[in-house]
């Protein structure tokens, strides 16, 4: 047991310094979300007020209802990016020392995806702090219930980052795939817009966003931020984070790097 807490302290410490180290990495994460809160949701908020809906016990402005879905996209795209140092990792072949440790690979792997996954709490925090002092205030008690729905989105999140990144031979093509998943993910998503809005506009688009992970993982943060439980978006999130992480694990290949060299 000790060699495993070793192990994933190691992991941990080793994401916590890149992360230190790499300022603009945590600077870029909040202002992609701040862009959307300060300008988007300023520019859209006459025109696009919520009507009451679940969570909500009131008619609510714009800016309030995108801060759920603008938290999971800061965990979307450090999923993403964790993928990106996962390709950058093998292709300089430290992922292949890691895995000659004798312990499991599915505990290596995911203790690489946990350790993401904590990462991307502390900048999805930092958003929420912003976003509290700009007056979007959620209940506090919401914050800290929100934690282990925000974590098990992260994970699922990064492990989809994981599986996806397998399939990428060269790290050249990482960015172009990438972007090919994020923003269907997150445009085609409850994240801007609630589902019946996208019903008035196209049957057809509503049932795309009922039907995209994103969209789960969105609702179960928006619940638990204010003290609501959503049993399917628990079930889905959960359901498709173990999906991916057994995928990830199975296709997991260190020798890609290789190979590739080779030939």
């Amino acid at each position: 047991m000790n060699a495993y807490w070793q192990c994933f302290s190691g992991i941990v410490l080793r994401e916590w310094l890149r992360f230190v180290l790499q300022r603009t990495r945590f600077l870029s994460a909040l202002v992609r979300p701040l862009l959307w809160l300060l300008v988007f949701a300023a520019g859209f908020r006459a025109a696009l007020g919520i009507a009451i809906i679940e969570p909500y016990d009131t008619y609510i402005p714009y800016e309030v209802y995108i801060i759920p879905g603008l938290a999971c996209m800061i965990l979307l795209f450090n999923g993403m990016q964790g993928s990106l140092s996962m390709v950058y990792d093998r292709e300089m072949g430290s992922m292949r020392v890691l895995l000659t440790s004798p312990l499991p690979r599915i505990f290596l792997l995911c203790s690489k995806l946990l350790a993401t996954s904590l990462i991307s709490l502390l900048q999805v925090y930092a958003f929420l702090a912003i976003a509290w002092v700009y007056g979007v205030q959620p209940p506090a008690m919401g914050l800290l219930i929100a934690l282990p729905a925000l974590l098990l989105v992260a994970l699922m999140l990064s492990a989809l980052g994981l599986l996806l990144s397998n399939a990428i031979r060269q790290l050249e093509n990482f960015a172009g795939v990438m972007n090919f998943v994020i923003f269907p993910l997150f445009f085609l998503s409850s994240a801007l817009y609630p589902l019946w809005k996208m019903r008035e506009s196209s049957e057809w688009l509503y049932w795309l966003c009922a039907l995209n992970p994103f969209t789960h993982a969105v609702e179960l943060v928006r619940f638990a931020l204010y003290e609501r439980f959503n049993p399917l978006a628990l079930a889905v999130c959960l359901g498709l984070a173990l999906v991916f992480v057994l995928l990830a694990v199975l296709t997991f290949n260190p020798q890609h790097a290789a190979l590739r060299k080779a030939t």
